[in-house]
């Protein structure tokens, strides 16, 4: 249903490098590069993620409430990728434990730019 979500950052060549070593054992790649927005996934017609410097040229910003979650196909990997943002200099926001019970496990960290990624398996 998702075919990309959109995040402001400051430095585009330096998001771009984040994203793309974050999930590149998943084949993670720019699909598509514009300039000031380029699309990070796998290929066109799947689901991206969008990294751009804002079209009003003012500063980015995190919103409040605001998070993107990606999944993860185990606890290992949910984990493993939090472990990678990290090396990657993003901040810790929550290290990786199961949540709600027994039906979601998750690692939060905030990016270069501070935008809250979320890592996540449910079972």
């Amino acid at each position: 249903m998702i075919g990309y979500t959109t995040i402001g950052v400051n430095d585009m060549e330096r998001a771009k490098t984040f994203y793309t070593d974050l999930f590149a054992d998943k084949g993670a790649k720019v699909v598509i590069d514009m300039g000031r927005i380029a699309f990070i996934g796998t290929k066109r017609g799947e689901p991206m993620l969008a990294v751009c410097e804002p079209y009003d040229k003012e500063a980015p910003a995190p919103g409040n409430g605001g998070m993107i979650a990606f999944t993860a196909s185990s606890k290992e990997e949910a984990s493993a990728l939090y472990d990678k943002a990290i090396e990657l200099g993003a901040t810790c926001e929550g290290a990786p434990g199961q949540r709600i019970d027994d039906r979601f496990y998750g690692g939060y960290v905030r990016d270069l730019d501070g935008n809250k990624i979320c890592f996540f398996v449910f079972g």
